[in-house]
């Protein structure tokens, strides 16, 4: 990126230089980056973090380490994962990555897998079971679900044994929900959601809501929730963050839960370990199942972000230089 704006448009293929490596970074070759609707927002300039130009996109990257600086506590030939370094982002064939909160990859373990679930199944490890505090038998309200973030929640809840209502927009969009293990779909293009999630829980309403869109979904699903429900709330891909009506709260008993996962470095590190760990065993014993929409190379992914920003993708996208 040359100058700020839509990455569709003004997204680049060049040759540039990486810079030296130094103190906790390292220099991985690129064998997977996920597509990540931040991406885009940093691309606009309306991320919270903002970076220099010109600069490479691509937050979170796995590979192979070539290089490490004399504080990095890896070593060259280790597959590892992380956040990528000031710029010098996942999308390309090389890029630095931040030692700080970057994770081995187990033996078992691809690349591309490492990919799909370091940021959505994060998310979903931070919000179900840390701050949702989740419990086997429970009914779990996903929005969003055929999204990156919205399918790995309806897999996590799955797996822990509860009764996932999954919630997207479309035919196409409601299979992938099934196929990826929710007991219901709802298409709220086509359905009544309160009317449905309702009939399907015989007018108690759900334990969970997971909420990764704000808006309008917002101001329905929170009537959903169930007396001393969760509402976790995830993000605003809708690009309106919704007032909560606190007395509903109250009457209801129910809470609302703000998930922020990256809040936690720095403050909490142990979890991020915790949360790895319990993912990569899941993956490693077959019992997730993570979604990839897509894998594209260096010319596909400009349109690989315009199909992000514009919500037609299932499941994740994830960037392969190799292609």
């Amino acid at each position: 990126m040359t100058e700020l704006g839509n990455p569709w448009d003004k997204l680049q293929v060049r040759d540039v230089v990486l810079p030296e490596v130094s103190g906790r970074t390292c220099r991985i070759a690129v064998e997977a980056a996920d597509l990540n609707f931040a991406d885009i927002l940093q691309c606009q300039g309306s991320y919270q973090v903002k970076l220099e130009l010109p600069f490479t996109p691509g937050m979170t990257a796995a590979g192979t380490v070539l290089e490490t600086g004399a504080d990095a506590p890896f070593k060259a030939g280790d597959r590892i994962i992380g956040v990528s370094h000031r710029g010098s982002g996942g999308y390309g064939d090389e890029c630095l990555i931040a030692a700080a909160g970057a994770n081995l990859i187990p033996e078992g373990v691809d690349c591309m897998q490492a990919a799909a679930i370091h940021m959505t199944y994060g998310t979903g490890w931070f919000g179900l079971h840390l701050r949702g505090e989740l419990q086997p038998g429970q009914t779990v309200l996903v929005l969003a679900a055929a999204g990156g973030v919205g399918s790995a929640a309806v897999d996590l809840a799955k797996v822990h044994g509860c009764r996932v209502i999954a919630a997207a927009g479309g035919g196409k969009k409601t299979e992938a929900c099934i196929r990826v293990g929710a007991d219901e779909a709802i298409d709220y293009n086509a359905e009544d959601l309160y009317r449905r999630v309702m009939d399907l829980t015989d007018g108690r309403g759900v334990d969970v809501v997971y909420d990764p869109v704000g808006g309008d979904y917002f101001d329905v699903a929170r009537r959903l929730v169930a007396w001393e429900g969760k509402y976790l709330v995830i993000g605003f891909a809708s690009g309106r963050i919704p007032a909560a009506p606190m007395n509903h709260a109250l009457v209801k008993n129910y809470s609302l839960t703000g998930v922020h996962m990256g809040g936690y470095r720095g403050r909490d590190d142990m979890q991020f370990e915790r949360c790895y760990q319990a993912l990569y065993q899941m993956l490693l014993d077959n019992r997730l199942k993570p979604l990839v929409d897509d894998v594209i190379g260096f010319d596909a992914l400009p349109q690989g972000l315009l199909k992000l920003a514009d919500r037609q993708t299932i499941g994740r996208a994830i960037f392969d230089p190799r292609r």
